[in-house]
């Protein structure tokens, strides 16, 4: 993990801001989701992307009964019926 060599505070809210440069260079838009993740005791930050509910992948996602299944696991689920 690289450190950004940003220091912000958080609000009475909770809240924090993120640098322009940040948003810029991760292509994070206002109202883009945003996910958070705890390691350790470190709290990360990432763009959401959702994953397939059965193997974890972010490739060729979609949406299928408010869930999110890949292709992959599509067609093999497709191969037993």
């Amino acid at each position: 993990m690289k450190p950004a060599g940003v220091v912000r505070k958080v609000d009475q809210l909770g809240r924090i801001v993120l640098p322009k440069s940040l948003r810029k260079r991760y292509q994070m838009n206002e109202g883009d989701p945003v996910e958070i993740l705890v390691q350790g005791d470190h709290i990360i930050l990432e763009r959401y992307r959702p994953k397939c509910v059965f193997c974890g992948s972010v490739d060729e996602v979609t949406q299928f009964k408010e869930r999110y299944i890949c292709e992959q696991c599509q067609s093999d689920m497709t191969q037993l019926i």
